[in-house]
């Protein structure tokens, strides 16, 4: 799951997700689509794959599923890394 695609479009909507517009009130996966030129369907396999592996979080609002990084769970999957894991 922590596999990346050779194009590298998760690590691209983790990178966007830190950018202040987008992390301050999470983004939906209709904005992820739309930003990244792809079919929903295949934002929300990126999304839902971040998703499991704890890098995003997700919050309701108006009954859209938002999502939002999760720092802290980055930060400690890249020192798992760092360490050689």
């Amino acid at each position: 799951m922590l596999r990346t695609p050779t194009d590298e479009t998760r690590l691209r909507i983790l990178a966007w997700l830190k950018e202040p517009g987008p992390a301050t009130g999470g983004v939906t996966a209709d904005a992820v689509a739309e930003r990244f030129s792809m079919p929903r369907p295949v934002a929300v396999t990126h999304l839902r794959l971040l998703e499991a592996t704890g890098m995003l979080r997700t919050s309701r609002s108006a009954g859209r599923v938002r999502y939002h990084r999760d720092d802290m769970r980055i930060a400690e999957v890249a020192r798992m890394f760092e360490k050689g894991w």
